[in-house]
């Protein structure tokens, strides 16, 4: 199955409100109206794209270790896949495809990073229960999504759906700013120049790992 129809699958029983989710109509239509809002405000197109040189970026690691896009690079490609918070099923189930797609990566010389906002606490949390073979950085106040053009507010209303859902984000982020990245996936050369860029403002919506493969194959080709 294809990480997009896990993703529909979940989705279906979610909004159907099936046990174990219980899920009111009314917090569905709260988050159908946020997505459509984002979406229409166009926030995507102004993200980087294939071609832009991808900022410079130093973060630390779940265990407090700075890693450096420089150092990532040193060696080869780099898939970077920007997470939201290991409060987010269609993140973690992300995550899952992106480690089960991992070997392929390393066939080709590349690394696989994730970046979330949340604490290291919540990273180490997020590696353990998704099983991970790759580190989640820590991108405080959502900084490095800023420079890749994925950060948002969370509007009002939305903010209050969250806080009675029990969905702290301060809490998970260490930050009061109740912002998030849009889920974005990138494949960033040797050279730190974007080779393929995937934004989307629908955070169920998730290109496959595999649609990073030719980008990845064309860096092995070039670096080589």
């Amino acid at each position: 199955m294809t990480l997009q129809a896990k993703l529909d699958a979940f989705k279906t029983d979610f909004e159907a409100g099936k046990p174990p989710y219980n899920v009111p109509p009314a917090v569905i239509e709260t988050m159908h109206r946020a997505t459509a809002e984002l979406i229409a405000s166009g926030a995507a197109t102004r993200a980087l794209k294939a071609g832009d040189k991808a900022p410079a970026f130093t973060l630390n690691d779940p265990d407090g270790n700075p890693v450096s896009l420089e150092d990532l690079l040193a060696k080869g490609p780099l898939v970077v896949s920007f997470y939201r918070g290991v409060w987010c099923p269609y993140c973690n189930m992300e995550l899952q495809a992106l480690q089960a797609a991992l070997p392929e990566f390393e066939k080709l010389g590349a690394k696989l990073v994730a970046i979330s906002p949340q604490t290291p606490v919540n990273s180490r949390k997020s590696v353990r229960q998704n099983e991970l073979g790759f580190p989640i950085l820590s991108d405080a106040h959502n900084d490095v999504a800023a420079a890749f053009g994925l950060r948002f507010a969370l509007p009002d209303y939305l903010v209050d759906l969250y806080k009675g859902l029990k969905n702290d984000l301060p809490a998970f982020n260490g930050d009061p700013s109740w912002t998030l990245p849009m889920p974005g996936r990138f494949v960033i050369g040797q050279d730190g120049t974007i080779l393929y860029a995937e934004v989307n403002p629908d955070y169920t919506r998730r290109p496959e790992p595999e649609d990073m493969l030719p980008a990845l194959r064309r860096a092995t080709t070039v670096s080589a």
